[in-house]
């Protein structure tokens, strides 16, 4: 088992879910994790697990929904300091409706969290992982399709696939990885509890990207269902 001990991670929308998983498997590697959630009580139960894995955690709070929500997680984090893994987990989707039905508003909603937030962060974080010549930017994404009723989300989700790819072309001459990856429809709050795949399913395939090695290729797409119940 690759080791991450000494690392820092940030792992947006990790109060339950994929994301309170993520921040699981890497605090099971050794990582230090800063948890965040809209609120820091909404933190607190998954705080309490990981801290009995040994390692340092830390909370943060602040919505996505807002540039000035996202400046406040990016203040609160430097503060704690440098981060090694940023990992973009936090996301919305859209109410399911008629793809003639969307307004601007509906598409502003979406694109704020899932894309312009997104992209906030990695312009915060990823300077410095360049200066320091090390760093892992892990993007969620989806693997949706032919659900015009979720247009708004299915359109986020693509647009964080291209800018991830651009980022990872940006930070190609260092050993940044930037990946995107698809956890598979997974029952949570947002995939629902018609979803194929049990939350557990997402590790270890979610710590694909972040335990890529220095000569491993960047801009990767991966599915986490690919790793099921593997060893890795």
């Amino acid at each position: 088992m690759k080791r991450l001990d000494g690392q820092l991670a940030l792992v947006t929308g990790s109060s339950r879910g994929i994301g309170a998983k993520v921040a699981e498997g890497l605090a099971d590697r050794g990582c230090d994790v800063i948890l965040h959630g809209r609120t820091i009580e909404n933190t607190l139960h998954t705080k309490e697990i990981i801290e009995s894995k040994g390692v340092k955690v830390y909370s943060v709070e602040g919505e996505l929904s807002s540039v000035e929500g996202v400046n406040h997680i990016i203040h609160q984090v430097k503060k704690i300091g440098h981060i090694d893994i940023l990992y973009n987990n936090a996301g919305i989707s859209n109410q399911y409706k008629p793809i003639f039905e969307y307004k601007v508003e509906d598409w502003q909603e979406i694109m704020q969290v899932n894309v312009y937030s997104l992209s906030l962060l990695c312009s915060a974080f990823a300077p410095a992982m360049k200066e320091k010549g090390y760093g892992r930017i892990v993007n969620v994404s989806s693997g949706i399709q032919d659900q015009p009723h979720l247009v708004a989300y299915s359109v986020s989700k693509a647009a964080v696939d291209k800018y991830t790819k651009d980022l990872s072309f940006e930070l190609k001459d260092v050993d940044i990885k930037v990946s995107y990856i698809d956890p598979g429809w997974i029952k949570t709050d947002l995939g629902g509890p018609n979803a194929e795949n049990d939350l557990s399913s997402v590790l270890p395939g979610m710590l694909i990207p972040v335990l890529l090695e220095k000569e491993d290729v960047t801009g990767q797409s991966f599915r986490a269902q690919d790793y099921r119940d593997k060893e890795i």
